[in-house]
């Protein structure tokens, strides 16, 4: 189980390499999106969720939408999430690219993430790893994101126990070793809250119940493949909003809307997937 963890976050590892290279003003966002995805499968593993590519005050579920024509621009600060799996053993990773004038917001991202990992043994709590990103944060003079948090993985899902919150709470989880878990710090200079904005480009099914509508029971079976992980709608051969919007309702679909900042502040990200090992965190990614 863990080499197949290991083995994905090899994978992510020189994905993430090389797609950032890419992310340059005037480069269109689906054309990175659409090499980390196709990228993952040609080195062995499957995408675990559809490439996240978030702009500026935007900081997760943002993925371009079929022929989107969206570029980078100076200035943008961009964050690019990415997963990938074998046999539904999950690496999870994400890096900053900054192309304005935001070093520092970026630096804060990654020395938390460095603390975070560097406190990890067994016997030790979430609240310290989240304490860690926390004073780190107010250290750069900025805010984590208090309603974003890391994770842990299950077999084809990509978020589960235990949740690492980005600040120290009062009472957190034991780590052992063994455990394979994602450190994922935002960094904001805003209010240090998310919220939905309407924009809904990745989906996961939640409900294996009977559906009558033949189109919707097309639609099931063409994303059953990806079992309770996420895709995104550009994924379909035929993504009819009618037929989507129903299977949300129905609760038979999860729809993931792009997460931004309440006061527009500009957010950071830095992740890594570590397993726990008797002298500390393993970064595998």
């Amino acid at each position: 189980m863990i080499e197949k963890h290991i083995e994905a976050g090899r994978i992510l590892r020189q994905v993430k390499e090389e797609a950032v290279k890419l992310v340059k003003p005037g480069v269109k966002m689906l054309e990175v999106a659409e090499f980390v995805e196709s990228r993952i499968v040609e080195l062995g593993a499957q995408p675990a969720f559809p490439c996240n590519i978030s702009l500026n005050a935007d900081a997760a579920h943002c993925t371009p939408s079929k022929n989107d024509e969206r570029v980078f621009r100076e200035g943008d600060v961009v964050k690019i999430d990415i997963g990938a799996h074998i046999d539904g053993y999950i690496a999870d990773t994400a890096i900053t690219v900054d192309l304005g004038d935001n070093e520092d917001l970026v630096k804060c991202a990654e020395v938390a993430l460095e603390r975070a990992i560097e406190v990890i043994e067994p016997g030790i709590s979430t609240a310290e790893i989240g304490e860690a990103i926390e004073s780190t944060a107010k250290e750069f003079g900025f805010k984590p994101v208090y309603n974003l948090t890391g994770h842990g993985f299950l077999p084809y899902i990509a978020h589960a126990p235990p949740t690492i919150y980005n600040y120290r709470v009062e009472k957190g989880v034991r780590i052992e070793e063994g455990m394979v878990f994602a450190i994922e710090p935002f960094i904001t200079n805003g209010a240090g809250k998310v919220t939905d904005r309407r924009e809904v480009e990745i989906y996961s099914v939640v409900s294996a119940r009977p559906v009558r509508m033949k189109m919707a029971r097309e639609l099931l079976a063409e994303v059953e493949k990806y079992r309770t992980l996420p895709f995104a709608k550009r994924w379909l051969s035929n993504p009819r909003e009618i037929i989507i919007s129903k299977l949300v309702r129905d609760g038979v679909l999860r729809a993931y809307p792009v997460l931004t900042e309440v006061k527009k502040g500009l957010v950071s990200q830095a992740e890594h997937t570590v397993v726990v090992r008797e002298s500390g965190a393993e970064i595998i990614t």
